[in-house]
Formats: structure tokens, C-alpha cells, sequence
């Protein structure tokens, strides 16, 4: 490890005392790779039973695992297939910690790239309404990526900054989790350059900052609802000072406890206004657990839990209706034509949330992109077939992990198929992997015209 910055390892020192060595050590011990299942698509008993990885339980986070370095899960099949995702395994926890229903309202105040975002939208299965949000416009696209990786598609991808996007969503979410845009001490291991750019105006530059977003959050969590706040920063002002701001300016806010694990270290009320029910915080050191620095906090907002609004009924025209009908003929799963809107050309799945009063909201994406219809047909889209299971289309192509064609397929070229595979009909194939959708193509014959969009093929 590259010399860590002076003032930093001081301020370790007197927060850490007589740990403080074991804390600087653990800076020599090479850093852990996480993965965390996508229990969206696959049960974690499942997964492990087709997993070509070498994998080892992270014991605080639920279908969370080590895996080595050397192995290289994102060249694999199942990631392009959406069935994990790559996180530090300390990342995972506040997610994890956050406990979701499905039917819910969530916000992930600021989501990209989407390592907590996935982890919500999943417990949701389906069901409620996930608005990741991110002021970064080109970071949001990385965000609705993973998303659309992950087949949720009950969700709405913002771009606003906290405050506009408070006034659309008054008291509104039963769940928010706030992973604030922090000074980043605790990934100093991870990513050195991180290390490279501190300096001691940082915390309080951040803190502000947090003050701002968590403000905000606060204004849009309903009566009842709970908030997870969390950084990955050591520096007191970001973590117990900003939880004690939160319990002196927002008396409606209490701490609750989170559930446990024996490495968590406790908040401590020193580092803010000596507030005992700072003890509540959670805090993860290095040289404790196998994992980065992160900081938790979990409130609840007093009042009782309001039940969420259902989603309008929308109405198509008729030659929507019956290009869309034409394809889903083929969907054997149940899309509620009532809840499908037209914008242009694309055709979307609406989640249950009626976003008509959300005029003037910067976004990326409402909804599931289901395609787009064209003269006298409609396209499905990347999205939709990663929205998918196998059993959902009634004309599949499965090709096992270890098909050359697979990899092919990845890189966007033209596939040929086997007699046995060949379709009694020319169309739309659902491209799988070990029963795992991948994405779209079209046969003619004996090949398949390839529709893996462009923007997501990688060199596998």
C-alpha cells in the first residue's frame, strides 16, 4: 500500500487507540472480491449448484460471496445473463441491512452505478415501485444498465438533483437508502488513487454535502417509513456528526437498531454530540472484518405507514393493440395491456406508481422499454428479453455456457444453428444461456440474425 496521507492516519490514531495497529496492518492484507446473487433471477441454492466460481460466504450479507480475483466472473456467461453482480463486499451491507417488501415504494437517492440499486430492486420482486436517482447524467446510464442487467422492471431511472426531485415526491417512499457521496477514506485500500486525492477539507467539504441530500431524503420518507444512510468514509463529521444533525434538527427521526454481526463495530457518541443512541450506528473497519470502511445508520420517521396508490389504467389504439398482440402471443407470461403506454414509437410497462404528475422530471427510463413498434411490426427490446425467463417465451434458443456460439453471440455476430435447433418457423429466437436469457435474435433458416444490441457487447 502507497503512503496513506499523514493527517488521515493521525486522526485513525486517536479514533482507533490501542486497534489502531491492527488497523494500520490490515492495509498489507490484499483486498476481497465480492459477488452478490440476483435473487430477481435465481435462488442463491440454485446458483451455486450451476456456479463455476470458487465461492465462499460473506457472512453479514444475505447471498453474498467471495470469490477469487483470478477468476474473472464478469468474462462469464451468467454475468452477461444478469445473474450476479460484482460489489466490494462491504458495499453490499446497506442494502442488506434495509429491509424491503415487496409492493413497496424505494428510493435510491444516489444509485450509480447500481450495486445497491440491483440489491433493492430484486427484493422487491416485481412488485411496488424503485426510483434510483443520481445527479450524474452519464453515471445514471450506468445505473439503468445494470438495472435493465437485472431485469427489474418496476423501476424509474432519475436525474435531478435532491432537491428537485423533493418537491415530486413529497412524503411519498416507504424506503429510501441514502449511500452519500462521501470524502471516501474507507476505500483508501481498494483504489489508491482514492488515497492520492484527500486532503483534511475533504470531510467537511462532503459533510455539507450529506446535510443537503439527508434533508432532503427526510422530506420525502412517509410517516412510518425508514431511511439507511451510509457512507464509505471513516471521518466523523460525515458519519456520527451528521447523524446527530439529523436527531437535532429533525425531531420526527429516531435510530433503530441493526441487525447484527460480530465484527460490526458501534457508532460512537464521541465522534458526534454524545448522544448515546448513536451506539446504534454501525461502523466496518478493515482490520475487523473482510471488507472496506463503511459507515451505517438506520432511522424511521414517526407516524404510521400510509398505504401506496395504484397505478391508473392506460388505454391503447388499436393498431398498437394489435401489433403488440401479434408478439405476445408468444409471451407466456401475463403483461397487463392496462398498464402498457406508447411514447413515440417505444412501448413501455408501467410499474404501479402513476407517474402522470411527474411532468418536467429529468429521467432516463419509466418503466420497462418493451420495444419499439415499426411499420406493420414491433421489436422487443435488450430490456424486455433481460426481463424475461425462459419459460416466459415460447421460442427459445439455450445454448450451454461452454458454446463457442455463446461468446460469439456476445460479440454481436451471426450465429448458425443445428438441424435440431432449426425453428419450424422464421422469427423472434429468446437467446438463453443454461436456461438464462441473454437477449434477442432472429432466425431465417438455419441461421440467427443477431440482435444483441451494440452498446452492450463485450470481448468475451
Amino acid at each position: 500500500m502507497e503512503q496513506l496521507p499523514q493527517l488521515f492516519l493521525s486522526r485513525m490514531k486517536e479514533m482507533l487507540q490501542e486497534e489502531y495497529p491492527a488497523f494500520l496492518k490490515s492495509y498489507e492484507v490484499p483486498r476481497k472480491f465480492g459477488l452478490r446473487v440476483n435473487t430477481n433471477k435465481i435462488s442463491v441454492e440454485k446458483f451455486l449448484e450451476i456456479s463455476p466460481f470458487s465461492l465462499t460466504p460473506i457472512p453479514w450479507v444475505s447471498g453474498g460471496f467471495f470469490y477469487r480475483e483470478d477468476e474473472r466472473p464478469s468474462r462469464h456467461p451468467y454475468y452477461a445473463a444478469g445473474l450476479y453482480y460484482l460489489q466490494e463486499p462491504s458495499a453490499m451491507t446497506p442494502a442488506d441491512r434495509l429491509e424491503i417488501l415487496p409492493g413497496e415504494y424505494v428510493l435510491d437517492l444516489c444509485a450509480a452505478p447500481g450495486g445497491k440499486a440491483t440489491a433493492l430492486g430484486a427484493k422487491l420482486q416485481g412488485k411496488g415501485f424503485l426510483v434510483a436517482n443520481d445527479i450524474s447524467n452519464s453515471r445514471a446510464k450506468a445505473l439503468l444498465r445494470n438495472l435493465e442487467l437485472f431485469g427489474i422492471r418496476n423501476s424509474m431511472v432519475t436525474n435531478e438533483t435532491p432537491g428537485r426531485l423533493a418537491g415530486y415526491f413529497p412524503e411519498f417512499f416507504d424506503k429510501i437508502l441514502v449511500d452519500a457521496p462521501c470524502s471516501g477514506e474507507g476505500m483508501f485500500r481498494k483504489d489508491p488513487n482514492v488515497a492520492k486525492t484527500w486532503d483534511e477539507t475533504r470531510p467537511e467539504y462532503f459533510g455539507k454535502i450529506q446535510k443537503d441530500i439527508i434533508a432532503n431524503a427526510i422530506s420525502m420518507l412517509k410517516p412510518g417509513g425508514k431511511l439507511l444512510y451510509s457512507t464509505c468514509t471513516f471521518s466523523s463529521v460525515e458519519n456520527e456528526g451528521l447523524i446527530s444533525f439529523v436527531l437535532e434538527n429533525f425531531p420526527q427521526m429516531r435510530l433503530l437498531d441493526i441487525a447484527p454481526y460480530d465484527g460490526f463495530a458501534s457508532g460512537n457518541p464521541a465522534l458526534g454530540n454524545h448522544n448515546e443512541q448513536l451506539k446504534k450506528c454501525v461502523r466496518i473497519f478493515p482490520h475487523r472484518m473482510e471488507g472496506e470502511g463503511h459507515f451505517l445508520a438506520l432511522m424511521e420517521k414517526q407516524g404510521n405507514l400510509s398505504p401506496s396508490q395504484e397505478l391508473p389504467k392506460t388505454k391503447l389504439d388499436k393498431t398498437s393493440q394489435k401489433l403488440l398482440e401479434n408478439f405476445f402471443q408468444n409471451v407466456l407470461t401475463s403483461y397487463d395491456f392496462q398498464h402498457i403506454e406508447v411514447r413515440g414509437s417505444n412501448v413501455y410497462y408501467l410499474s404501479d406508481k402513476d407517474t402522470s404528475n411527474l411532468k418536467g422530471i429529468k429521467f432516463l427510463r419509466n418503466g420497462l422499454f418493451l420495444g419499439e413498434l415499426k411499420k406493420n411490426r414491433f421489436e422487443p427490446s435488450q430490456p424486455f428479453a433481460m426481463a424475461l425467463s425462459s419459460e416466459d417465451y415460447a421460442h427459445t434458443l439455450n445454448l450451454s455456457a461452454s458454446d463457442e456460439r455463446i461468446s460469439r453471440y456476445l460479440k454481436g455476430e451471426t450465429l448458425l444453428l443445428t438441424e435440431e435447433e432449426i425453428p419450424k418457423k422464421n422469427g423472434w429466437q429468446l437467446v438463453c444461456t443454461d436456461g438464462f436469457p441473454l437477449g434477442w435474435g432472429k432466425a431465417v433458416g438455419n441461421t440467427l440474425k443477431n440482435k444483441y444490441p451494440s452498446g452492450w457487447r463485450q470481448m468475451y
